[in-house]
């Protein structure tokens, strides 16, 4: 009996992806459990695996996006026949269009539940708030149902699945017209999304992180004798983690809908990767347990995953707090953008010599100025004040990174 695979939901917000390979050729027989085609989504390239055993049949191309739900292969016997493309898949188009129009014009007839906050929120974003499925209590639209509305294809209804990857286009040498990726249409969505949503503010403060850097240099030295790569970001991190605990707001997130903290009790830290298609952001599960080496280890490992996209899903979701570290591009400093549904973002940028006053005397020390962004609704500007304060107080005594952490 033939079997029809569906796109999952692989939670997170995921609404739709785009088919990059298909591991598998038309009438290959596929064990259960066997990777058989590529998915990018926005959080990472995975790997699919069959439900159940039997032979392929192909119905969605390479390079088509394709929305949770939507049947793009089916499992079945030797020469089993299956008009998908023809019938099953257009009649099913034709349902989902049918049951949509049929759900906008009752909502249309009543009144739309959304707060001031979310409507007006959906003007910015240029969303008709009337299309957009609610999620919220008693059928109420939030705005985390606005981003996901977004990051749903703009095909039409009646297109197929079938598009494929266009090539760049030139005008007559003047210019050249690439397609922006699917990688880079979410990350555009989700920064918009981020700066309507939250009352974004940057504090900006300096730290004297000399000692630090010697530490840094003869920590590096050892251990890449030993095969570890040693940055400055899992100092950052360690010493990010020891604040963190301290002022638990940072690695909180809100549900306004309930009106409600959420205080993490974990420390899963994101952090930025300068890839080729955009920025990715891994996270570190529980990076108050690690050590240095055990942070370096982690950071390196997943740095190489996301360059490469092999990130698995897991290792992309659950954060609770991120930083970003752009030191090594150069600059002064920066206003990094939250990662939703985050409250704050720090950011660690260039160390420069300096004159800096130590004791009554002008000397050159190694300075580096730290920014943090944060969602002005819930934090105050003097606690993220206090917050950097303690954070340049840690940075500035490394052993008591060591002590701590």
């Amino acid at each position: 009996m033939r079997y029809e695979f569906r796109f999952p939901d692989v939670g997170e917000g995921i609404s739709e992806g785009k088919i990059v390979e298909w591991l598998a050729k038309e009438g290959d027989f596929v064990e259960m459990d066997q990777p058989f085609v590529k998915v990018e989504t926005d959080k990472a390239i995975v790997d699919l695996p069959a439900p159940k055993k039997g032979y392929l049949k192909v119905l969605v191309e390479k390079g088509a996006t394709i929305k949770v739900g939507d049947v793009i292969a089916v499992f079945g016997e030797k020469g089993e026949k299956y008009e998908a493309s023809s019938g099953a898949v257009k009649e099913e188009i034709k349902k989902k269009a049918i049951k949509k129009v049929e759900e906008v014009s009752q909502r249309v007839a009543g009144k739309v539940l959304a707060t001031p906050h979310t409507r007006s929120l959906a003007r910015k974003l240029g969303v008709d708030i009337n299309l957009v499925e609610p999620t919220g209590k008693g059928g109420r639209i939030t705005d985390e149902d606005l981003k996901n509305y977004l990051n749903r294809s703009k095909l039409s209804m009646t297109e197929t699945t079938t598009q494929t990857i266009k090539e760049p286009v030139l005008s007559e040498g003047l210019e050249t017209r690439v397609e922006l990726t699917h990688l880079r249409k979410v990350i555009a969505q989700n920064m918009a999304f981020s700066k309507e949503k939250s009352a974004q503010v940057t504090h900006i403060d300096e730290a004297d992180v000399t000692d630090l850097y010697s530490y840094y240099k003869e920590i590096k030295e050892n251990l890449e004798k030993e095969g570890v790569r040693m940055t400055l970001l899992p100092f950052f991190i360690k010493a990010l983690t020891l604040t963190l605990k301290e002022f638990p707001k940072f690695n909180a997130s809100v549900n306004e809908e309930k009106g409600e903290f959420i205080f993490k009790h974990y420390f899963n830290i994101g952090f930025a990767v300068d890839t080729d298609e955009g920025l990715i952001v891994p996270i570190i599960k529980n990076a108050d347990k690690l050590n240095l080496v055990g942070i370096a280890k982690v950071t390196q490992d997943l740095t190489l995953k996301a360059k490469e996209r092999k990130l698995s899903l897991d290792d992309l979701k659950g954060g609770s707090c991120t930083v970003t570290n752009v030191g090594t591009l150069g600059g002064v400093f920066a206003t990094p953008i939250i990662h939703q549904p985050e409250l704050a973002i720090v950011g660690f940028h260039t160390i420069k010599d300096r004159p800096w006053v130590v004791d009554g005397e002008i000397v050159v020390r190694k300075i580096m100025y730290i920014s943090i962004s944060f969602d002005h609704k819930y934090i105050d500007g003097a606690e993220a004040a206090r917050f950097a304060s303690r954070l340049v107080f840690y940075l500035e005594k490394p052993s008591l990174i060591f002590a701590k952490g």
